[in-house]
């Protein structure tokens, strides 16, 4: 995918903020500190896009970026967070529940989850909540290069035990662009019933 423009569109906390127009949508969603402001930048090649931040938990609405004007990724908070009220976590709680059951244009859920660690109680909480909705899910582990590369196997599958699934998991490197040619094929793939000019766009 050749990204020819990025663009950062509003920060929502409400259905009615949300963009309208209907592009494919995909939605990262992750504990604080798991760098998905790194793996979006990364993905989309630019370096302050998402904005990233030595304080986890920076995200507290929903972000919406639009990539080419043909789809978009929207940057869910962060879970776990620490450095909040329970007041507010059960608020971006139901700002994300909201988001992740009714918006239509949502056509993947992307959940990342630090390859280095076994999944925490909320990792598999989460995960349990998303597969539980009707849109399709995957798994990205980042932080790859934190770890042996004989080693990356191996964690993967403490991942998926923990998780218990048999969703498709993704080890990354955002920091070193490991493993994002295989992520944008299958976000390709994904857009294709809704751009059948998708191709002649990449």
């Amino acid at each position: 995918m050749i990204i020819r423009s990025a663009e950062f569109e509003i920060s929502a906390v409400r259905p009615n903020q949300w963009p309208e127009g209907g592009l494919p949508e995909f939605a990262f969603i992750g504990r604080s500190n798991v760098g998905k402001s790194t793996l979006l930048n990364r993905l989309l090649g630019r370096k302050n896009l998402a904005r990233t931040s030595g304080q986890p938990g920076k995200t507290r609405q929903i972000n919406f970026f639009a990539i080419n004007k043909l789809f978009r990724f929207v940057d869910l908070p962060g879970y776990g967070y620490a450095a909040v009220s329970k007041t507010q976590r059960a608020q971006f709680a139901e700002m994300i529940d909201k988001y992740l059951t009714e918006r239509e244009p949502l056509v993947r859920i992307v959940q990342l989850v630090d390859i280095r660690h076994e999944p925490s109680k909320d990792d598999i909480s989460v995960h349990e909540g998303l597969r539980g909705l009707d849109v399709p899910l995957m798994v990205i582990a980042t932080k790859m290069d934190k770890i042996s590369k004989s080693k990356v196997d191996s964690h993967v599958k403490v991942i998926r035990k923990a998780l218990q699934t048999d969703v498709q998991i993704y080890p990354v490197s955002a920091e070193n662009r490991v493993g994002l040619d295989v992520i944008w094929e299958r976000f390709e793939n994904d857009m294709a019933p809704y751009l059948p000019a998708v191709d002649e766009q990449s």
